[in-house]
């Protein structure tokens, strides 16, 4: 009887406290399933967001990062600027003043292939998010003469002029000249003339003159406008406008 009764016993005591397995067995499966996001889940939203990030970088803003001082002091080493790819997809076209990203390739450089295509793709997609330097290819420039423009440097005053009109360049960096080279040049059509605001550390059209095509940038190359600063936190905001072109007149017949 003492035997029976330890039985017994023992089976009383190895079943759940509320009388059913399945419900202990349920409720350990269920805390799992929910414990958190699987690495695979994990993996396929960042790719997603990542591709829907260069997406967005290709077709309609992308962040660029200043690499030198050309641009200063309008843009500083560092700064991640937002370049408007739709600026100039309707119709528009630069204009002079506008601040640009546009590909140098065949008109400030010389066109040549990547060997290394992978670290090339990778490269680009990295710039396109404004996470490294752009490529050799890639500049941010001022334009100052569009299709047609007479653009000289420089006038009795010392100022650059476009078709006849002396230009208030009051973008410059403090201290510099409008050229310290002299040029008398007139822009081809579908072409801009591009220039540095830190004229004395800005390799630009100018550097180009005695090459093919003349430094001068086909509008076909140019990537988008300049229209905000992203970074540093106390630059956050639109591009300042320039007035420095307000008062110039289209180019005549004879292009000045």
């Amino acid at each position: 009887m003492d035997t029976e009764a330890q039985h017994m016993e023992r089976d009383r005591s190895s079943g759940p406290a509320d009388g059913t397995e399945e419900g202990s067995r349920s409720t350990h499966v269920t805390a799992r399933g929910t414990g958190g996001m699987s690495w695979g889940r994990a993996v396929f939203l960042g790719a997603l967001c990542t591709a829907a990030l260069l997406l967005f970088s290709t077709f309609v803003m992308q962040p660029f990062l200043i690499p030198s001082g050309s641009m200063e002091p309008t843009l500083r080493i560092g700064d991640r600027v937002l370049v408007n790819k739709l600026a100039y997809r309707f119709g528009s076209e630069p204009a002079r003043g506008d601040v640009v990203v546009f590909d140098g390739t065949g008109s400030f450089v010389q066109e040549s292939s990547d060997g290394n295509t992978v670290a090339a793709l990778l490269r680009g997609a990295a710039s396109s998010l404004g996470l490294a330097e752009p490529g050799g290819t890639d500049f941010v420039k001022r334009v100052v003469g569009v299709g047609g423009d007479r653009v000289v440097c420089c006038d009795k005053g010392g100022r650059l002029e476009v078709n006849g009109e002396p230009v208030d360049e009051d973008y410059l960096y403090s201290g510099d000249s409008p050229s310290q080279v002299p040029f008398d040049i007139v822009v081809p059509d579908g072409t801009l003339w591009m220039m540095g605001d830190h004229r004395s550390h800005s390799r630009d059209s100018r550097d180009h003159l005695g090459q093919p095509g003349g430094g001068m940038v086909p509008v076909d190359r140019v990537v988008g406008r300049v229209d905000w600063l992203g970074w540093p936190l106390g630059r956050i905001g639109s591009l300042e406008d320039t007035g420095a072109f307000d008062g110039i007149r289209p180019a005549g017949p004879d292009h000045g």
